[in-house]
């Protein structure tokens, strides 16, 4: 191969299109509102998009709707890929919509066009065999380790058309918005970064302190890239953003309630004992407290969930074994379970066949639905994103009563409560302004984000 064809095809990769891949939808349910009409025309004819709207605005279906296409367009199978227990709930979501061919996929197996599989089995499957891959969920490929992560993503870049789907996008910053891109067969991570973002790792505040190495949206390259964005995704909190109406999707009232129980051990401060709980600062001091503080934490974490359906969300093993012995009507899902046995206890709970269950917010906080439950007790962690999937599990579009969030937290882990409550904000005014912004009416459809390259002379 010449140098020519070399490079040429080097220049090629390099390209930042965000053009079509797709094609005009050929089959739309009449049980799609408007809203979801307008989000699956645009991502057939993409082709290649994320899908980034809110709990209970009907991802599974669209996705369904999407999956169904391609079927019809093509003839060949499309792989739904999903976090635990979520099989079920595109199974029922398509019956109800006469989509037939559908399966869960446990082994391996190819029995139906559309193939729904839990991320934790891909490696049973080949991607030669799908014209299409849907990531249901797709912020969780940051809680897989790098070799699975790296394998998810190397499997899909190897199919045509890709779609991503998850209410967090971007639950901390911008920047995360470049993992989705390249995984679409869009712009790279470190493309995204030198082209849109200024580094902040030289930059001191008024102290003189280094602010360490982040990042910012450049001023004056916010249009081009919130233009870009809009090129490649949808964002959308409600239908509203997209200009229809949110006649039905108004939420219920949340309420979240802040319990405190008291550590009755002294803390021993430079070898003088307190009489004062000092905050932990520290992770070290976080976990520590975690681990003095777990008797009277799940005792009054059982006492709030008395009588009621709920769900613990825990951090700890410890925690989970000690609620477990308190509370004999919940189910505890432990770490080194089977997936089919994670997977029967999280379908047991949704069907209602479960009264209350333990369980841990990495584990299991994508993608179910629960609106049959309106309460939780929360550990708090210092993650936003698994504080929100927790919570939107039961407060979420199609929940018809007030939900109920008791946050259980010991004396000194009100850093940890502060730091989760200022991160909640941020992501509030992140995420709507990311919303706000990716869905102006820009003046343009399609652009090429790069300079033109020339080929050089000597290789003419």
């Amino acid at each position: 191969m010449s140098e020519q064809i070399l490079y040429q095809d080097f220049i090629r990769r390099k390209k930042h299109s965000t053009g079509n891949y797709g094609f005009d939808p050929v089959w739309m349910p009449e049980s799609a509102f408007d809203f979801q009409k307008h989000i699956i025309g645009k991502a057939i004819r993409k082709g290649r998009i994320g899908m980034f709207a809110d709990t209970g605005l009907g991802k599974t279906l669209m996705q369904i709707v999407i999956a169904e296409n391609i079927i019809r367009k093509t003839n060949k199978r499309v792989l739904i890929l999903t976090p635990l227990a979520v099989a079920f709930q595109f199974i029922d979501e398509a019956t109800r919509i006469g989509v037939h061919d559908i399966a869960h996929s446990k082994a391996g197996e190819l029995n139906a066009k559309i193939v729904v599989c839990n991320y934790e089995r891909l490696h049973l499957l080949n991607p030669d065999d799908f014209e299409c891959v849907m990531l249901d969920e797709s912020s969780i490929l940051k809680n897989f380790a790098g070799k699975t992560r790296d394998q998810i993503v190397a499997f899909i870049k190897r199919v045509p058309y890709r779609f991503l789907s998850t209410a967090t996008p971007s639950p901390n910053d911008f920047i995360e918005l470049g993992n989705s891109s390249e995984a679409l067969g869009y712009m790279g991570y470190m493309d995204m970064l030198s082209r849109f973002f200024k580094s902040t790792q030289n930059d001191q505040d008024s102290n003189n302190r280094n602010i360490g190495n982040k990042f910012r949206l450049l001023g004056h390259a916010e249009r081009d890239f919130f233009a870009w964005v809009n090129q490649w995704s949808v964002m959308v909190k409600k239908p509203s953003d997209l200009g229809f109406s949110d006649d039905r999707y108004s939420l219920p009232s949340l309420h979240v309630n802040k319990h405190i129980a008291r550590n009755q051990k002294q803390w021993c401060i430079d070898g003088q004992t307190s009489l004062f709980v000092m905050p932990a600062r520290t992770m070290t001091e976080v976990k520590e407290e975690q681990k003095t503080t777990v008797n009277e934490r799940c005792e009054q974490a059982v006492a709030l969930a008395s009588g009621k359906t709920s769900v613990y969300w825990c951090n700890l093993n410890d925690e989970s074994e000690l609620l477990a012995s308190l509370d004999k009507d919940a189910v505890e899902i432990i770490g080194g379970m089977s997936i089919d046995k994670k997977e029967e206890i999280l379908v047991s709970f949704a069907r209602g066949e479960i009264k209350r269950l333990i369980t841990k917010a990495r584990m299991t906080s994508m993608g179910l639905n629960w609106q049959h439950c309106n309460h939780t007790v929360f550990f708090p962690t210092w993650s936003y994103e698994q504080y929100y999937q927790a919570i939107r599990r039961f407060w979420r579009f199609g929940q018809k009563s007030e939900v109920t969030c008791d946050m259980v937290i010991s004396e000194g882990q009100m850093r940890v409560m502060e730091a989760l409550e200022q991160k909640t904000q941020k992501a509030i005014e992140l995420y709507g302004n990311l919303v706000q912004a990716a869905n102006q009416d820009f003046s343009y459809t399609s652009k090429e984000f790069n300079q033109a390259v020339k080929l050089p002379e000597f290789l003419k």
